[in-house]
């Protein structure tokens, strides 16, 4: 399995990188974690002709804007699955007057609303609500042998860990500087997201997500790892263009 991180900033794009998007190759289907202006990254890495499923967390803008690239794509297939009113907003962002809507896209494309629970269809995978200033679905997927979860735009919660326990990879928002906290915008920072590693005693942690007004530098992103790190060793800063195998 591997994992390309095409967007990595939350809230805009800067010098460090374009909005989060995540990108992870399985041996069937490529799955996208969220459409950040990173999206559009994907054509250099989606070669084989295998479905391509793209999970939205939730609809701040951050999170959607790249979807008006869908039209440069080749893919074999689409299913866009998140929350229940996922039909009725990519709809309205996707209406002709702003985009190519996804009946005109060059390529199969469906929209699927899903509950929190477990799912096996299209693939194996559990959503669950995190804490943030609007619903936010966090995801765990279990496929081939592996166990990735993502967990962004959330303050620490108990259902951020119950996706996270023993999975070989966290790939977990770190919208906050060091220590910092809010309790009207929930987002985690390094420590949070190291905690929730131990917690769920996973394997590996990628920082992500990073706030780009607060983030201003790489060097930022590097104090983060280092923070994180005195908490749960294995972490690292991710960054646009990091390629790894899990």
């Amino acid at each position: 399995m591997k994992i390309i991180f095409l967007g990595t900033n939350g809230w805009f794009d800067t010098g460090c990188g374009n909005t989060i998007c995540t990108l992870i190759e399985t041996k069937k289907a490529y799955i996208i974690l969220d459409a950040g202006n990173g999206i559009h990254k994907a054509s250099a890495y989606v070669k084989r002709e295998m479905p391509v499923y793209l999970f939205l967390s939730h609809f701040h803008i951050d999170h959607i804007e790249g979807l008006h690239t869908l039209a440069k794509f080749k893919f074999k297939s689409l299913e866009i699955i998140g929350q229940t009113e996922i039909k009725a907003t990519i709809k309205e962002f996707l209406a002709p007057k702003y985009s190519v809507p996804i009946h005109k896209l060059p390529f199969p494309c469906k929209v699927t609303a899903i509950k929190e629970g477990w799912h096996k269809r299209p693939l194996k995978f559990r959503a669950l609500k995190l804490v943030h200033s609007t619903i936010c679905f966090g995801y765990r997927f279990e496929i081939d042998g592996k166990i990735i979860s993502y967990c962004t735009d959330t303050g620490y919660c108990k259902n951020a860990v119950e996706l996270s326990k023993k999975a070989d990879l966290v790939i977990s928002e770190c919208a906050m500087l060091s220590e910092q906290t809010s309790n009207s915008w929930p987002h985690m920072n390094p420590q949070l997201a190291a905690k929730l590693a131990v917690e769920s005693k996973a394997k590996r942690l990628a920082l992500t997500h990073f706030d780009a007004a607060l983030y201003k530098t790489m060097a930022n992103r590097k104090k983060a790892q280092v923070h994180a790190q005195m908490i749960f060793p294995k972490t690292f800063s991710a960054y646009d263009g990091l390629t790894m195998d899990v």
